[in-house]
């Protein structure tokens, strides 16, 4: 006799397991229950790969550690939901599905030229590697269409705005995530300072070999912060500051990009007393975003024109930004920054956020195809 989830299963299966193409009428219910598939995917990736940066400060690698698994059960939730979209269509319109297709796909090819990195070159803690970029980018892609069919398609209800904020969350964090190398790293430092290095003795030794040298404080530098300091201010700050003007937009709210920075803030302080607790490396936690969505906020509140405010918003981040990775070296721990990156800084974030204004523009000064012209976007 069949068991209730059976049964659910087959009914579903008969229900909507049929060939469609991509935008087809979908109830609402089902896009609803589809995409809260997509935030527990997401999530589960979420706690595995954080989970796996502490993991790999700790011990050697290993495909089969506790934490993959997570992050693979999260990725089979991903991979499964896009393929449903693309074989019937529904809960996803064209540009949402192509998305989620090219970033399941990048994503799913990174994942063996990664093993293959790890067996050619032994140890590669670093997050910055070509394999894992390849995994940000195919994240970063299926993340952007999760958000296209949110906003084109999840029914008016009391998810609709908390689900949106979340997969912001989730693409801040993605965006965010190499640097949290540099953040364990400091930490790992730190450690070997005290004399109770975080790392077991296995991994120390087999990082010194990597590099010649014996296991010592260099070899620990070398271990813990192989990036040069400019990489985590000109990365994070510019990263992020666009990912939050971007969500700050789309939400419409006026202190979304705050809320959304303060959010990972506190996931990072909830998960570092679980890591310690549980015997992992603990890392800095990057406070200072708070500020960053602070200014991304305050650029969206006046009425100054577009390019002012793109230049204004991009001064204050850096600003606020670099004086508070300063403040939290001298009170806590921080990552080292190259200080005369600033500029670099500034002067990506600016171009780069004028740039997507003047695209905004520029598409919103094409007049709709007749045929398309009040249609609802599909």
């Amino acid at each position: 006799m069949k068991t209730g989830a059976t049964e659910r299963v087959a009914q579903f299966r008969d229900q909507y397991w049929e060939r469609g193409e991509p935008g087809r009428a979908t109830p609402p219910a089902l896009v609803a229950g589809l995409y809260k598939l997509w935030l527990l995917g997401l999530l589960l990736k979420l706690l595995g790969s954080s989970w796996d940066v502490a993991w790999h400060f700790k011990w050697l690698r290993d495909e089969l550690a506790p934490p993959h698994v997570l992050n693979t059960v999260g990725t089979v939730i991903v991979v499964a939901l896009t393929l449903f979209h693309t074989y019937t269509g529904y809960g996803a319109d064209r540009r949402a599905l192509r998305l989620m297709q090219w970033g399941t796909g990048i994503f799913l090819v990174a994942l063996p030229i990664d093993l293959i990195n790890h067996r050619i070159n032994g140890l590669d803690i670093t997050s910055w590697s070509g394999s894992h970029a390849l995994l940000y980018l195919g994240t970063a892609i299926m993340l952007a269409g999760a958000l296209r069919g949110w906003l084109a398609l999840f029914p008016e209800s009391r998810w609709r705005l908390p689900g949106l904020a979340a997969l912001w969350f989730f693409f801040l964090e993605n965006a965010w995530f190499p640097n949290q190398h540099q953040e364990y790293g400091v930490l790992e430092i730190a450690s070997w300072d005290r004399g109770d290095p975080y790392a077991e003795p296995i991994l120390l030794q087999f990082a010194a070999d990597q590099i010649g040298r014996p296991v010592d404080r260099e070899s620990i530098v070398q271990f813990s912060l192989p990036i040069p300091d400019w990489v985590y201010p000109v990365w994070g700050l510019v990263a992020a500051a666009l990912v939050l003007v971007v969500a700050r937009r789309t939400t419409g709210r006026r202190w979304a990009a705050t809320a959304i920075a303060a959010g990972y803030v506190a996931y990072r302080c909830l998960i570092w007393p679980l890591l310690a607790g549980a015997d992992f490396p603990l890392s800095a936690v990057p406070v200072f975003l708070v500020l960053i969505g602070l200014a991304v906020d305050a650029a969206h509140l006046g009425r100054v024109p577009a390019p002012v405010a793109a230049v204004l918003g991009s001064a204050a981040v850096t600003g606020l930004g670099y004086g508070g990775i300063w403040v939290q070296q001298s009170l806590d721990a921080a990552p080292p920054i190259l200080h005369t990156s600033a500029a670099v800084t500034f002067a990506v974030l600016a171009a780069l956020w004028l740039g997507g204004d003047a695209v905004l523009r520029r598409r919103r000064a094409v007049p709709a195809h007749p045929a398309r012209a009040g249609a609802t976007p599909r």
